[in-house]
C-alpha cells in the first residue's frame, strides 16, 4: 500500500481529482470537462466550465422533471383518449439504457419505491432487434404508454430507429396527433426533437460535459425513474451519489474509498497482470451493476495509448464481469477458486430489500446469501491444503483436484441496505474507482473513439444491403464492388439469399414492415375478443 500511494503521489493523482471537480478539461481529445458530479450537486453548490457555473442550469431541469413526472403520476398529463400514462418505455442504448437499467433494477424490489411505483411501469427499448421491441411493447396499451427517447444529438443509429418504431407504433394505435403526447424527448438537439413531430416543451437536456456512461444522474435516468418511483425517492438517489462525490474530492487518500479501489484495480491489473475482475453483488437487487459498470469501466479504460498518444508499455484497463451471488457460484466460480487469477469485488447488505424466514430453518433466507458471502472471500484467501485434505481423511489421488491454493485478491463492500440513497452511493464510487484507474494509468477515461470504426461500416454494409433489398441488384455484383473481406462478403451473401427466397415476389417493405402491422392488428383482435368473452362469462381458456 505505501508503495501505492507512492505511485498516487507520482502520477500526481490529488491534483487530477481536484482537476476534475474544477472543471479542467480532462476530456483533452474532445476538449470537455467531466463533470457528471454536477448532476447531483446541491443548489448551494458550484461547478464551473469555462467559467460558468453550471449548476443552476441543472437543477432548472432537474425542476422540469419534477413538474412534469409529477404531472404525469398525478393524472394531470394524461394520454390523447384521457387515460392515465401509467406505463413507460424508454428508448436509447448505452449509457442511456445500461445506467438506468441497473438503477431501476436495484429500486423494484425496495419495499419503499414498490409503494411509490404501485400501478405502474417502466422498461427499456436498446437493441435495435425487433426481438427487443416486441418484448418491451409486450402487453403494453398505447393508450396508457409514454415513450422517452434518449439520445443528446437524436442522430443514435440504433436508438433513433427504435424511435421510429415507437413513433408508428403510436400512429398506428392512436392516430399521427397522438405523438406528440405520447412521446418526449431527453436531448439536446431541440430543433431535431421538433422534426421527428415531438414537442420541444417536452425536452429535457444535459451538456456536452456528461458522458453517455457517466449521465445516469442526468435526465437520461432522472426522467424515467422519476416518473416510476416519483421525484422525492430520486433525489435520494442524487443525495447518494453526492455523499460520496463529497467524499472522494475531500477525504486523504489513505482513507479515500474510491482511490483505494482504484489503486488495488491498478495492482492487480498492471503489476500482478490479472487481466479481468469480477463484480460479484450478493443482492439480486444489483443484479444489473456488472453490466452497467462493464460500460463505464471497460469504455472509460480500454484505451492503448496514454494521454499524449503514445503506446502505453504497461497493460491498462480491467475485463469486467459478474452475476449476482449465489448465481454466480454455480457459473464460473469454479474458474476463480481453481483456475486463473481473478479478483473479486464481493458487493453484500446487512439488511436485504426482501424478509423471508421459513419455520425450521437454521436461519432467514437472507442470512444464508450472506453466508456465502462471507464464505467465498474467505475461501479466495485462505483456500485449503493438501495437508487439512488429508487430515479430513480425502484419498490421496483426490488432493490435487480438490486443495485450492488461496492467496487470491478481493475486496469485500458491506452496505447498511440497498435502498435509494446507497444505490447512488455504490454508483458513484464505482464511476470514481475507474476515474482513479485512469488518472493512475495516464490515459483519458473520457471519451471512447474506439467505437467509431464499427459504426462507419456499418454505414458501408447498410448501403450495401439496401442496393440489394431496395434497388433490386444482384448481390454478387453489390458485394464484389463493395470491398469487404472475403469471410465478410460470403457471409453476407448467404444472409441476403436466405431473405430473398422469403419474399415471393412481394416488395421490400411488404416483407418487414406488414408483420409490424399485423402485431398491432393481432393485439387490437385480441383486446376485443377478450372484452366478447368477458361479456359472455367466459374466460380464454373456455373461449
Amino acid at each position: 500500500m505505501n508503495l501505492l500511494f507512492k505511485l498516487a503521489e507520482e502520477t500526481r493523482l490529488a491534483d487530477k481529482i481536484e482537476a476534475m471537480f474544477a472543471g479542467e478539461h480532462c476530456n483533452t481529445t474532445e476538449d470537455r470537462a467531466v463533470l457528471h458530479v454536477a448532476l447531483r450537486s446541491a443548489k448551494t453548490d458550484t461547478y464551473y466550465d469555462r467559467g460558468v457555473n453550471v449548476v443552476p442550469d441543472v437543477h432548472a431541469v432537474l425542476d422540469k422533471i419534477r413538474i412534469f413526472t409529477e404531472a404525469v403520476r398525478n393524472g394531470t398529463y394524461r394520454g390523447v383518449t384521457g387515460k392515465p400514462l401509467t406505463d413507460v418505455v424508454a428508448v436509447g442504448i448505452g449509457g442511456s439504457f445500461l445506467g438506468p437499467l441497473f438503477v431501476h433494477t436495484a429500486l423494484e424490489t425496495d419495499i419503499t419505491a414498490q409503494v411509490r411505483s404501485a400501478g405502474r411501469s417502466l422498461s427499456f427499448l436498446a437493441n435495435v432487434d425487433p426481438e427487443d421491441v416486441s418484448r418491451a411493447l409486450h402487453g403494453k396499451d398505447p393508450e396508457t404508454t409514454l415513450v422517452v427517447v434518449i439520445s443528446k444529438t437524436f442522430t443514435t443509429a440504433e436508438t433513433m430507429l427504435n424511435a421510429r418504431t415507437m413513433h408508428e407504433w403510436i400512429k398506428l394505435n392512436l392516430g399521427p396527433q397522438a405523438v406528440r403526447t405520447h412521446m418526449v424527448a431527453v436531448s439536446t438537439n431541440l430543433d431535431a426533437v421538433a422534426s421527428f413531430g415531438l414537442d420541444p416543451n417536452n425536452a429535457f437536456g444535459f451538456w456536452d460535459w456528461v458522458g453517455g456512461r457517466y449521465s445516469v444522474t442526468s435526465a437520461v435516468g432522472i426522467l424515467p425513474l422519476a416518473l416510476q418511483y416519483g421525484f422525492p425517492l430520486v433525489e435520494r438517489f442524487l443525495a447518494g451519489a453526492r455523499s460520496v462525490d463529497r467524499h472522494f474530492a475531500s477525504a486523504p487518500l489513505k482513507d479515500n474509498l474510491p482511490v483505494l479501489m482504484g489503486l488495488l484495480g491498478v495492482w492487480n491489473t498492471s503489476i500482478l497482470g490479472c487481466a479481468a475482475t469480477a463484480i460479484l453483488p450478493y443482492c439480486q437487487a444489483l443484479s444489473k451493476l456488472a453490466p452497467h459498470m462493464q460500460q463505464v469501466g471497460m469504455e472509460s479504460n480500454g484505451k492503448g495509448v496514454s494521454l499524449e498518444g503514445a503506446p502505453l508499455n504497461f497493460e491498462a484497463g480491467e475485463i469486467l464481469f459478474g452475476e449476482p451471488g449465489t448465481n454466480g457460484q454455480h457459473s464460473f466460480y469454479q474458474l476463480i477458486h481453481q483456475g486463473r487469477i481473478v479478483p473479486c469485488e464481493f458487493v453484500g447488505a446487512a439488511v436485504g430489500q426482501q424478509a423471508v424466514y421459513l419455520d425450521g430453518e437454521a436461519v432467514s433466507n437472507h442470512d444464508e446469501l450472506m453466508s456465502n458471502y462471507f464464505a467465498q472471500a474467505d475461501a479466495l484467501a485462505y483456500g485449503k491444503t493438501a495437508d487439512e485434505l488429508r487430515a479430513e481423511g480425502v484419498a490421496e489421488h483426490l488432493i490435487p483436484h480438490k486443495t485450492f491454493t488461496g492467496n487470491r485478491p478481493s475486496l469485500s463492500i458491506l452496505l447498511p441496505c440497498v435502498s435509494a440513497y446507497q444505490v447512488g452511493q455504490i454508483l458513484a464510487l464505482y464511476e470514481h474507482k475507474i476515474a482513479v484507474q485512469g488518472f493512475i494509468w495516464g490515459i483519458n477515461s473520457f471519451d471512447q473513439w474506439g467505437v467509431e470504426l464499427g459504426k462507419v461500416l456499418a454505414g458501408q454494409v447498410r448501403r450495401t444491403i439496401s442496393a440489394v433489398r431496395k434497388d433490386g441488384r444482384a448481390a454478387s455484383d453489390v458485394l464484389g464492388a463493395a470491398g469487404f473481406n472475403y469471410s465478410t462478403s460470403r457471409l453476407m451473401a448467404a444472409y441476403l439469399e436466405q431473405i430473398q427466397s422469403q419474399r415471393q415476389g412481394l416488395s421490400y417493405s411488404e416483407v418487414f414492415k406488414s408483420p409490424f402491422q399485423d402485431f398491432c392488428a393481432t393485439a387490437q383482435a385480441c383486446e376485443v375478443k377478450e372484452s366478447q368473452w368477458a361479456a359472455d362469462g367466459r374466460d380464454a381458456t373456455s373461449g
